[in-house]
Order: C-alpha cells, then structure tokens, then sequence
C-alpha cells in the first residue's frame, strides 16, 4: 500500500512518497555519500519524485542488503 508521508523541511510541509532516509540510516550511509546519491538520481527523475524516491529507496536497500556498497551505488549511478 503506498501512502504519502508528511515531512516538514525547512519550516514547509511536504509530501513523501517513501521513506528512504529512514532505509538509508539503517543502511549505515553517510549523510554526505547520501546527498551526493540524491543530487546523481534527481538528475535522472527531475519531474518525477515518486521516482527518484523509489529509486533512492531501492538503492538504499540493496546496500543496506549487502547487493552493492555506497560508493558502487554512485559509480553506477553516474555511469547510468
């Protein structure tokens, strides 16, 4: 079931569609590494933040899992 979250950034409230700073703390990643992720795949989904937070989502679960590390994540992700 997707659900929209709620999250205040900056004083506004804004919709989220996935929580994936919350997978990415469980994955270990650090903050700067992170943003660095986020700014790389919100090149790929500019208009689409459902999709870049699945994708960032995604990412952060397959680390988390062992499938790839942080910094094999980026390397693909700006090869892509």
């Amino acid at each position: 079931m997707l659900t929209a979250l709620s999250v205040v950034e900056g004083g506004e409230r804004t919709m989220r569609y996935f929580d994936y700073e919350k997978a990415a703390k469980k994955a270990g990643i650090p903050s700067v590494k992170l943003e660095v992720l986020r700014q790389i795949v919100r090149q790929e989904f500019l208009h689409d933040d459902m999709m870049y937070e699945l994708h960032l989502l995604r990412a952060c679960r397959a680390i988390q899992q062992g499938h790839v590390t942080i910094d094999q994540a980026i390397q693909s992700e700006r090869a892509a």
